[in-house]
């Protein structure tokens, strides 16, 4: 695949390379009604709250058909809101890492996203009041947010470390695999292992795979 590699397009590469029919109505503005039900999901998820489409559908004076037919399946709908909460989180990453460059800039882009997620409320409130769920839309590229996070991270690697990575024979888009991975495994440590989530531990991790021959 081709991934775009400005670095002001970073946090937007995603969308890009992994579009959804909901992500396509929600970009062109012209489905008004799906952009309208998306904010409200998207509010109610910030709150705390489980998005119920019956609930929304009513807070939006329509039957649950209309809104299935505005927004699609309620995976669909978590999907997008999930992923334009991670958006403005990369973005925020990426500012915080000015000046920063090579191996360098990769570790503390993920550091700080993984530690963003890790921290965030209402963010852990989904994930244990829908464990199962949460992983399945988040770590499996059966939905759009994983194959959208390793989009991202193949940007970042092809921007800092080149199209050979330290010179060695690994593809950017097999690290960036490689490194979403590590990235899940201490963000979402309570579910798949039931440790707890650690930045500082995937910081460790990230470091021992893009600077290997730097003992920190």
């Amino acid at each position: 695949m081709t991934v775009p590699t400005h670095r002001s397009t970073l946090a937007r590469v995603g969308t890009a390379v992994a579009p959804s029919w909901l992500s396509e109505r929600l970009e062109d503005g012209a489905h008004e009604d799906a952009v309208r039900a998306f904010r409200f999901a998207r509010e109610t998820f910030i709150a705390g709250e489980r998005i119920d489409m019956g609930r929304l559908a009513a807070r939006l004076g329509v039957d649950r058909t209309s809104l299935f037919r505005w927004v699609g399946n309620r995976d669909a709908l978590l999907s997008e809101v999930l992923w334009s909460l991670a958006v403005p989180t990369l973005e925020q990453a990426d500012a915080a890492t000015h000046g920063r460059t090579g191996a360098d800039r990769v570790v503390a882009i993920l550091t700080s996203f993984a530690h963003d997620l890790i921290t965030a409320d209402y963010f852990r409130a989904f994930l244990r009041r829908e464990p199962a769920r949460a992983l399945r839309l988040l770590t499996t590229n059966g939905s759009e947010i994983q194959r959208r996070y390793v989009a991202v991270v193949e940007s970042l690697v092809r921007q800092e470390l080149g199209d050979r990575p330290f010179g060695r024979d690994i593809a950017p888009a097999d690290l960036a695999y490689l490194l979403v991975r590590v990235s899940e495994s201490f963000t979402y440590a309570d579910l798949i292992t039931g440790d707890a989530p650690s930045a500082e531990r995937a910081r460790a991790a990230f470091d021992l795979v893009l600077r290997p021959e730097e003992p920190r």
